[in-house]
Parts: C-alpha cells; sequence; structure tokens
C-alpha cells in the first residue's frame, strides 16, 4: 500500500473518529464470510458503521486524534473490526448475541467519553442508556405524580359528591 493511500485512510479514520461519538473495537478473528457478511447486514440495520482496518493505520489515527486513546493500544492485535455508532449500547446489544460463538468478541470500546477495555465489559456497556431511553424515563416519571394527582381527583370527586347526595336526601 502507497503512502498517499495510507495518509488518506487515517485522515478518513480521524474524521469518523470525530463524527461518531462513540465506538467499538471488536476482534473478528476466525469470522468466515457467511457470518462476516450476517454481523455487517445487522450492523447496517441497527446504524452501525462497520469497517475492518489495519491496526497500524488505526494505531495512528488514535495518535493524531484529540482525545487521549493510550490504553486502546494495546488492543490493536490481530484481526480488527471497528464499530462506530451514535447510539452507546447497540454495538454491545449487538455483540452480546455472538456471546455463546465468541466470535466477534469484544477488545475495547469508547462510549459517554468512557474508554472500557476487555471483554468483561460487554454487559457494562449493554447497560448504558442511550439518550432517547433516558428522555423516556424522564417523561414517565414527570407524568407519574400528575396521573396520581388527577386519579386522586377524579375519585374523590365521586365520593364528594356521593356523599353531598347523601346529606341531601336525608330528612331534617
Amino acid at each position: 500500500m502507497k503512502k498517499e493511500v495510507k495518509d488518506t485512510i487515517i485522515v478518513e479514520l480521524g474524521e469518523k473518529l470525530k463524527s461518531y461519538p462513540h465506538f467499538y473495537l471488536v476482534d473478528v478473528t476466525g469470522l468466515n464470510a457467511e457470518t462476516t457478511s450476517e454481523l455487517r447486514r445487522k450492523c447496517f440495520k441497527n446504524e452501525i458503521k462497520m469497517l475492518v482496518i489495519k491496526n497500524t493505520l488505526l494505531h495512528k489515527a488514535f495518535e493524531a486524534s484529540e482525545i487521549d486513546f493510550e490504553p486502546l493500544y494495546d488492543c490493536l492485535t490481530g484481526n480488527t473490526a471497528v464499530l462506530f455508532t451514535n447510539t452507546a449500547n447497540s454495538p454491545a446489544k449487538l455483540l452480546k448475541e455472538y456471546t455463546k460463538q465468541g466470535v466477534p468478541a469484544l477488545k475495547a470500546a469508547y462510549a459517554e467519553e468512557s474508554l472500557y477495555v476487555g471483554a468483561d465489559k460487554l454487559e457494562e456497556l449493554v447497560s448504558i442508556k442511550s439518550k432517547n431511553e433516558v428522555i423516556a424515563e424522564i417523561v414517565a416519571l414527570l407524568q407519574s405524580p400528575a396521573k396520581n394527582v388527577i386519579s386522586a381527583l377524579q375519585s374523590g370527586g365521586s365520593t364528594i359528591h356521593g356523599v353531598l347526595k347523601t346529606l341531601g336526601e336525608r330528612p331534617e
């Protein structure tokens, strides 16, 4: 590969690192063509950009980045695929489907401005809530007290009406 081509790839990787807030490093050693194609299709459906890249080029892109990715350097061995995403937990959920097979395996991840190194961090990454999930929980929490007040007023209104009706019908 010519130096100009390598430089272009490093610049493109740097742009992807800036444009995507989260990425996962995955070991794809041992994947056959069929399984790789299946993984790519699932990534596409989940809006995950999958790139299989040379470790040295990825290392140089990390070095050129503004963020310190030094803890990830040791993970750059074997066949590495990078999964770029806008939702922090979607690649983790996808990789969890493959845990019984062992391939692809999580090497490391950069999610929510934190580094996660090691396959044992997969459960932790799955439990990260996406922005939409957090918003949904907040809306549900905000609606809950209002629903309680409305239901209390509705049930209390019929009780008060019954008491007033009984008092009005009672002879003096």
